[in-house]
């Protein structure tokens, strides 16, 4: 039994961590302290928290406690960071999320490459972000433009300059070939990586200066052949830099954080201001936050978040001031290298972006609990589990192919977003290519089509055309009605076009899971919420390819016959159908009852043509009476 009354006697008054815990030893809250002893003191008094519901609840669940000392307040506020993070306990405010952001890195070695990654580590290399957690794709389509401006590799290979050529990048402008012995030497390459990280930190105004500078000092070497290249490299950034010129006037390295507040569940947003532009803006939902003022839930996010952020700004400007704000100050400055000051605008620029983030909180706070309010964020929730996803699968696409006897092959895309069907998003496929009932060829075609088609949407929107995104948003999982054969058929086209997206199937029979990770078929609960949200979805695939394919077979048995009649178009079949009903009865009718609607010659035409072509369907039937 555990003596707390000796134990809050041996307490030390230095600033520290303390751990609650409940009678089963599990922690339950973690706090900091400026004086350990006097803080640790009022969970176990009837005054100090004691107005506080949330902490009244909490009194009466300590069954016993942990501290640690610490030598600054500054060391306990990262100690207790890191202590939430790993416990995650429930009187806690707590990252409901746990997003993995995307970034753009350049790595650290010798001769750094580009890429795109979630997961920021202290590698030496340097990360710019975050961008949006749905986007992924405005990351790569960032990483296409640096690397067109600036033409660093994405290669993984090992740079050894002793390759016998260089592959096809460096002869479509994209890379300098550091590969080989005659291409950019390690001086040369530095130079594309650090002018490339200037443009991501949006100083691309000192870098315009700079190219200029160097393309009149090559223009004057007679270097005409490095000017004219210099000289199309100014006018591309110069046209990307206008595009961007919108934002915050005045306003340098920023982020902006309101939050918006309902039940136990808060939502932050931040906009991202680089160098007075606004780059991105980011929710992110917390838990725990039931009865806590909006400036303990700014506090606790900017702890948990800053903590893996890969760069700090100049500047944090709030809606509501926060708690222990000159001690969260002090640790940002310290994670910067350079002071950190956090504002709380009342008037200006500042406040209208504060206004801004506010109201962007708010409107997803709503979606996001009735997202949450249905069976949809289980199902999500619990797929990603099952399937180990970096990040739930917001956006499922499956495919599916209905191929009948001796009748249309066609397939169908449906999409699902939030576990619920996105109709706008559906997409029908005839087949064009594929010869004979070959499911797996037929799907490969659709997969084709559909990414072939995504390619060339994305290579339009590169170039700043108004094209409206449709094949270019890509899912976070792709579904396979089918086993083990369909799904290495769909990871071969996906190979073959660089996607690099979670594909699985589902068998129909027993309703097992296809993975690649596991070489056995996974066998959900048939109470599990994932199951039933990939059963929703395969259905529904099938479904909409059954009805495409059913249309299309009345169509063709409508129209087949009157396709074969000489000067018969579209418009004159449809006349007939739409004036008759049926094939059937324009051959019950008159010669005059036909030229009423396409004119006495062709009437004598069709009357002529289906009495020599009888039905053969009631012809057989008139045989077996």
């Amino acid at each position: 039994m555990v003596n707390v009354e000796e134990k809050l006697q041996l307490v030390p008054t230095r600033p520290g961590v303390y751990l609650m815990k409940d009678a089963a030893g599990r922690v339950i809250y973690v706090g900091k302290a400026a004086s350990l002893r006097s803080r640790v003191r009022q969970y176990f008094q009837e005054s100090g928290h004691a107005e506080s519901p949330r902490i009244r609840h909490l009194m009466s669940k300590i069954a016993d406690f942990d501290v640690v000392a610490c030598e600054s307040v500054v060391e306990a506020l990262i100690l207790e960071i890191n202590l939430i993070k790993r416990h995650r306990p429930f009187y806690n405010i707590r990252m409901a999320d746990d997003k993995a952001f995307p970034y753009v890195k350049i790595t650290n070695e010798a001769f750094p490459k580009i890429l795109m990654t979630r997961r920021v580590v202290r590698d030496g290399g340097k990360y710019f972000g975050p961008y949006p957690y749905h986007e992924p794709k405005l990351v790569r389509r960032t990483i296409r433009t640096i690397r067109k401006l600036f033409k660093l590799r994405s290669c993984k290979i090992e740079i050894t300059r002793d390759l016998p050529r260089p592959c096809l990048d460096y002869f479509i402008g994209q890379c300098t070939a550091p590969c080989v012995a005659w291409g950019a030497t390690a001086e040369q390459y530095a130079e594309q990586v650090r002018q490339a990280a200037m443009f991501l930190e949006g100083r691309q105004v000192s870098l315009l200066d700079e190219l200029r500078v160097e393309m009149h000092r090559a223009a004057d070497a007679t270097e005409f052949e490095r000017a004219a290249q210099l000289r199309d490299q100014i006018s591309a950034m110069e046209a990307i830099y206008e595009k961007q010129r919108t934002a915050s006037v005045g306003l340098e390295d920023r982020d902006v954080a309101a939050v918006a507040q309902a039940g136990d569940l808060a939502c932050v947003q931040v906009l991202f201001i680089r160098a007075g532009r606004l780059q991105g803006q980011e929710h992110f939902i917390l838990e725990g936050t039931r009865g806590l003022p909006a400036g303990q839930i700014l506090a606790e996010f900017m702890k948990q978040y800053y903590q893996d952020a890969p760069g700090v700004p100049r500047e944090v400007v709030l809606a509501d001031p926060v708690e222990d704000a000159d001690t969260i100050a002090q640790w940002l400055s310290g994670r910067r290298g350079s002071k950190v000051d956090l504002v709380v605008p009342q008037r200006g620029e500042r406040r209208r972006l504060v206004e801004m983030a506010a109201e962007n909180a708010g409107l997803f706070l709503a979606q996001e609990r009735a997202r949450v309010a249905g069976l949809e964020g289980a199902g999500i929730k619990e797929l990603q589990d099952v399937l180990a996803l970096e990040n739930p699968p917001f956006r499922i696409e499956a495919y599916d192919v209905s191929n009948f006897q001796a009748g249309e092959t066609v397939g169908s895309l449906v999409v699902f977003e939030g576990g619920r069907p996105y109709k706008r998003g559906y997409r029908r496929f005839k087949m064009k290519w594929t010869e004979g009932p070959n499911d797996y060829a037929m799907l490969q075609e659709m997969l084709r089509r559909r990414f072939a088609m995504a390619r060339d949407e994305q290579e339009k929107l590169d170039r700043d055309e108004p094209v409206p995104p449709k094949w270019s948003v890509m899912p976070d999982l792709i579904l396979i009605d089918g086993g083990r054969g369909q799904l290495n058929a769909a990871r071969e086209v996906l190979f073959e076009y660089n996607v690099y997206i979670p594909a699985v199937g589902l068998a129909k029979r027993e309703e097992l899971l296809v993975t690649v990770e596991h070489p056995e078929p996974i066998a959900l609960p048939r109470d599990s919420h994932a199951l039933r949200l990939l059963q929703r979805v395969r259905d529904e695939a099938h479904r909409f390819a059954n009805a495409y394919h059913q249309k299309l077979r009345e169509r063709r048995i409508v129209f087949s016959v009157l396709d074969e009649i000489a000067g018969i178009g579209e418009k004159r079949k449809r006349d007939l159908i739409r004036h008759f009903g049926s094939v059937r009865h324009i051959r019950q009718a008159s010669v005059e009852q036909i030229a009423e609607v396409v004119g006495p010659k062709t009437a004598q035409r069709v009357a002529d043509y289906l009495r020599d072509h009888p039905d053969s369907r009631y012809k057989d039937a008139a045989v077996r009476a």
